[in-house]
C-alpha cells in the first residue's frame, strides 16, 4: 500500500501503549518526526484526556487528541468539542449496575473520576487477586490504579458534566449480561457502546464514536478522511479504521480487525509495532 496521509491517528491501549501502560521513547521520536515533516499525528483514544499524561514520555506531543472513544477532542489541551451523557442516564445506570455488582467508573470532564461509597465493596471483590486469565495485564493494572489513586469515592454524583461510563467485570459470563441488560435500555434511551476487551463495556452518547471524532478533529486541519491514516487493535477502533482511507491493525489485533483494514503491522504493541510500521512507510 503506498503511504500518502496527511494525518495519523493512533489508538492507545494495545496499539502505541504496550501491556505495561507505557508509551516507548521510540514512538515519541517517531511522532516528532513525521510532524518535522508536515504529517498531523493525533491520538485517538477511549481513554479519558486526563490519563494521558501520566503514560507517555517526558516532551511527548500530538497534534490533536480525541478521547474518551469521541466524546471530546482537544488541539493544545483546548477543547474543540465535548459531548456529555445526560444526567437522566448516569442515575439509572449506577443504579442498574448496583443491582447487578457491576464494577463502574464514572468519567466528569476536568475532574477525578467517580464511583459511590456504597458500591466500594462488590467493587473491590471485582479485582481481588488473583488476577483471571482472561483479562489483560493493561487493564488489570489499570483497574488496580484506579482503584488505589484515581476514583473519587463520593456519597452522590454532583455535576452535570460527563464524558463517558467505564464497566468492568472479572468473568465474561459477569460482563456479557450487563451487555444484555445495557441492550435493553438502549430501547428506553439511546446511547453508544463500545467495547476494548472480553471484560469491558464503554457508554457514550448515542451515535459518538472514534469515527465521529475524527470527522469533527479534522476540520480544523483542513484533511479529508480518505487522507487520514488510523491504527488500532479492538472493536472500539471498528469504525476508525472502517471510516479512514488507510486503515491498519495491529498485529497483536484480533483476526476480526485485520481482515477490516489494508494492512497489518510487522510487530506487537510490545515490539514497538507502531515505530516500525512508520519508519517503514515514512522514513
Amino acid at each position: 500500500m503506498q503511504q500518502n496521509p496527511k494525518a495519523i491517528f493512533l489508538d492507545m491501549d494495545g496499539t502505541i501503549l504496550n501491556h505495561q501502560n507505557k508509551v516507548s521513547i521510540l514512538t515519541k521520536e517517531i511522532i516528532d518526526k513525521l510532524r518535522a515533516k508536515g504529517i498531523y499525528v493525533f491520538i485517538a483514544t477511549g481513554r479519558a484526556h486526563d490519563e494521558i499524561e501520566e503514560i507517555v514520555p517526558e516532551g511527548f506531543k500530538v497534534d490533536g487528541v480525541i478521547s474518551s472513544n469521541g466524546m471530546a477532542g482537544y488541539i493544545d489541551d483546548k477543547a474543540v468539542f465535548e459531548h456529555s451523557l445526560s444526567r437522566e442516564l448516569v442515575d439509572i445506570l449506577i443504579e442498574r449496575a448496583r443491582v447487578n455488582k457491576v464494577y463502574y467508573e464514572l468519567f466528569p470532564y476536568r475532574a477525578a473520576r467517580i464511583s459511590l461509597m456504597q458500591d466500594q465493596r462488590y467493587m473491590l471483590d471485582e479485582i481481588q487477586d488473583p488476577k483471571p486469565d482472561s483479562v489483560g495485564i493493561n487493564e488489570w493494572l489499570s483497574r488496580k490504579k484506579a482503584i488505589k489513586e484515581e476514583i473519587s469515592w463520593e456519597t452522590e454524583v454532583s455535576g452535570d458534566k460527563f464524558s463517558k461510563f467505564y464497566f468492568f467485570a472479572r468473568t465474561k459470563e459477569h460482563i456479557h449480561h450487563w451487555k444484555e441488560e445495557l441492550e435493553q435500555l438502549k430501547r428506553e434511551i439511546d446511547f453508544t457502546m463500545s467495547v476494548s476487551s472480553e471484560h469491558n463495556v464503554e457508554v457514550m452518547v448515542a451515535n459518538v464514536n472514534k469515527a465521529t471524532g475524527i470527522q469533527q478533529m479534522i476540520k480544523s486541519f483542513n484533511v479529508k478522511i480518505e487522507e487520514v491514516m488510523a491504527i488500532g487493535d479492538s472493536d472500539n477502533d471498528i469504525q476508525m479504521l472502517q471510516s479512514v482511507g488507510y486503515p491498519v491493525a495491529m498485529k497483536n489485533a484480533p483476526d476480526r480487525i485485520k481482515k477490516m483494514v489494508s494492512d497489518v503491522t510487522d510487530f506487537t504493541c510490545d515490539e514497538d509495532g507502531v515505530y516500525h510500521y512508520l519508519c517503514k512507510c515514512f522514513t
